[in-house]
């Protein structure tokens, strides 16, 4: 186990490095790049409640995928994590513009407050499509988180709900592409991963 944290720790570590020489120019074109593939992608468009994380600096940015998640009347739901905890909820977005009002938490993403009390997908219809964030992937569905283990506890808790496990697709940039992700038993493959093929 100690071998699998440490093997798993140097990836993230070169990851990060491989990422932060990205100029915000060139995550940009990648990142509209990923959006036109989701769009066009049949599952997103046969999807109605989907799950999309607010991008951090150094990740895929979201926001375009947001406003059309509204435009074509889909219900879009946003992380909600729990300080000092494993825990993330999927909470109802009302609008993509308010992703602009809502307060930063220590990581810089935007999210409700812990007063402000939303409907949570799992209560109500469940999840068709999460859009996952990480820092690595590779071609087999593996995926490298940054070690805090919400979405793969998430992901869990989706398996229980009756509408049964959601559809996921990763987002990223080229240069997270692996050959291979360290994993542990408990971590879970993703669907599918959208980059821009080289």
């Amino acid at each position: 186990m100690a071998a699998l944290r440490a093997a798993k720790q140097a990836l993230r570590i070169d990851l990060k490095k491989r990422i932060s020489r990205l100029s915000d120019q060139e995550k940009l074109r990648q990142s509209h790049i990923v959006t036109q593939k989701l769009i066009n992608h049949p599952k997103y468009q046969s999807c109605q409640r989907i799950a999309v994380f607010l991008s951090m600096h150094d990740e895929v940015q979201t926001e375009a995928i947001i406003e059309d998640i509204f435009q074509k009347g889909k219900v879009c739901f946003i992380p909600k994590y729990q300080k000092k905890s494993r825990h993330m909820d999927m909470v109802k977005l009302t609008a993509a513009s308010e992703i602009h009002s809502l307060p930063q938490t220590s990581w810089n993403i935007p999210q409700p407050s812990e007063e402000d009390h939303r409907e949570e997908a799992l209560d109500t219809g469940g999840l068709d499509l999460i859009l996952m964030p990480g820092l690595g992937f590779d071609k087999n569905g593996n995926r490298l988180g940054r070690g805090k283990g919400y979405y793969d506890t998430y992901l869990g808790r989706c398996m229980n709900h009756p509408k049964g496990e959601p559809y996921t697709i990763a987002l990223a940039f080229k240069e997270q592409i692996c050959d291979a992700i360290p994993v542990a038993d408990n971590d879970i493959q993703i669907d599918e991963i959208l980059y821009e093929l080289k």
